[in-house]
């Protein structure tokens, strides 16, 4: 069974991978939404190198061929992004699969595609991006923990290091997360802390 770091920034450049990682973070999601497919498999060719001298686990958001390309651990898919993606293909690479889930009927598709970590959000609201849905809430996780079982349960959106203990208590397994790290003013001190909140509360 997959078992997966509490903590899991999700960042969009290798520059935040260099920086971050380095400082004892163990899972990672390198999520790059422009660029030339150049560009993004060198950016993930450099995070996998990162990633595999400091013993973290890489996530490769959308950009699957890439992913498995350059050896990539995970490859997130959105439910979109499952539509266009070649399954078999990453099966056979023995790459993990985590798929992002916002209702029942998503969860139900997720499920019966055996992914090795299911993502729910928004957990909060978050003005990282207009979402259709409403904030989930900490009741949603345990109910979604129920029903996936043993498979870990990632939980994202609007997660402050103040509201990540909660998630975990709730029954997520690994708390996600952006604009708390990538847009603090000083990134590698909430790190830290993040590093050691998460620690505390498994």
């Amino acid at each position: 069974m997959t078992t997966l770091a509490p903590f899991y920034p999700v960042v969009d450049s290798v520059a935040w991978v260099r920086r971050i990682v380095p400082a004892g973070v163990k899972l990672i999601q390198l999520r790059i939404k422009e660029g030339a497919a150049d560009s993004i498999r060198g950016e993930i060719r450099d995070a996998v190198a990162i990633c595999a001298r400091h013993g973290a686990q890489l996530v490769v958001n959308d950009h699957w061929q890439l992913a498995l390309a350059e050896g990539a651990d995970f490859i997130h898919l959105g439910q979109t992004d499952l539509d266009g993606a070649d399954l078999k293909a990453i099966r056979a690479k023995a790459v993990r699969l985590g798929i992002s889930t916002h209702d029942h009927a998503e969860l139900d598709r997720a499920l019966s595609l055996q992914p090795d970590y299911v993502a729910l959000g928004p957990i909060y609201p978050t003005t990282l991006k207009v979402m259709p849905w409403a904030p989930q809430g900490l009741e949603r996780i345990g109910e979604w923990k129920r029903l996936i079982g043993a498979r870990p349960l990632v939980t994202i959106g609007g997660i402050t290091l103040e509201r990540g203990p909660a998630c975990l208590r709730a029954g997520a397994d690994c708390v996600a997360m952006v604009s708390d790290v990538i847009r603090h003013p000083d990134p590698l001190a909430r790190t830290a802390a993040w590093i050691e909140a998460t620690k505390v509360a498994t």
